[in-house]
């Protein structure tokens, strides 16, 4: 009996020790979201009131600031109209080169390619994504720009061309790895399928593998698109910087991201409130172009 009741409450004070354990976990994890949950919240609410003070205390016009195409803060002049339209410009043209590349590199690995080839291929795609952004920019100012100005014969080769080329390079990692995680996963019945109706295998390939894959591939574009948006060092290096609106792909541009960068270690007063005002144009762009990513990812897939 006395061995049945130390059995018994041996059993209880386990129970009681995993009790205990489950509900110190479970706060560890509520606490670890919550800081994340608190952090972001913190840097938007400080972003979103630093940039809007001049709006809302100084009266400044957001119209102007927004579609204005001078900046020139000695000037009290602060119009941010030739850097959106240069992040666009950019940020589309990375994607015409980068998506394409990235999706045939990811079907050669899987489809195409030799299995020994693939396992050489794609842990060289894993350690591109690996190399700090800076090294982009260097090779870009090294390698890329010297060949348009010298191709192009132009003054200088830092232009709208070259930060393309080298946000397309730097988008390939993501997307490369993402399309291939999605393409892998598509069912194998439906490559026997195809192939057993009489389908070849580039058939197979692109009208049933990448049309089933398709959801994870438009996940990889957005995951590309947000590394393009959000680059500041290797576009630096090779954009020229100059705050007027590109008339030409071969123009000197400057991008949100770069404007930001380059100014915020001198600026203060309201020059400093307006390139937090350029933080939150930056950061209301981002958000539109990920829901509308994320809306067309969600309709693919469905």
């Amino acid at each position: 009996m006395e061995d049945y009741m130390q059995i018994n409450e041996k059993l209880d004070n386990n129970n009681k020790n995993k009790y205990l354990i489950d509900y110190i976990t479970q706060k560890v994890f509520l606490i670890s979201a919550l800081v994340a949950v608190m952090s972001l919240l913190l840097i938007i609410g400080f972003v979103f009131y630093k940039g809007l003070t001049p709006f809302i205390l100084k009266g400044y016009s957001f119209i102007d600031f927004i579609f204005g195409k001078e900046w020139v803060p000695s000037a009290d002049k602060f119009g941010i109209f030739p850097m959106i339209v240069s992040s666009l410009l950019a940020t589309f043209g990375s994607l015409v080169i980068g998506v394409p590349i990235g999706i045939f590199t990811a079907v050669f690995i899987v489809e195409i390619a030799p299995k020994k080839l693939g396992e050489i291929i794609s842990p060289a795609v894993e350690l591109l994504a690996g190399i700090p952004s800076v090294l982009y920019g260097v090779f870009g100012i090294a390698f890329i720009v010297p060949n348009i100005q010298k191709i192009f014969n132009l003054p200088k080769g830092q232009s709208l061309l070259a930060v393309i080329i080298v946000l397309a390079i730097m988008m390939l990692p993501t997307i490369i790895a993402v399309s291939e995680t999605a393409i892998r996963a598509v069912p194998k019945s439906y490559k026997e399928g195809s192939l057993a109706l009489g389908a070849s295998k580039t058939e197979t390939t692109f009208k049933v593998v990448v049309p089933a894959a398709k959801s994870g591939i438009l996940a990889a574009v957005v995951l590309g698109v947000g590394r393009a948006i959000g680059e500041t060092m290797a576009v630096i290096l090779v954009a020229g910087n100059s705050p007027v609106t590109p008339n030409s792909i071969m123009d000197s541009v400057r991008l949100l991201t770069t404007n930001i960068a380059l100014e915020m270690g001198y600026a203060f007063g309201t020059h400093q409130e307006m390139l937090f005002a350029t933080g939150v144009v930056l950061f209301i762009f981002i958000l539109i172009l990920n829901l509308i990513l994320t809306k067309i990812s969600a309709k693919a897939g469905s």
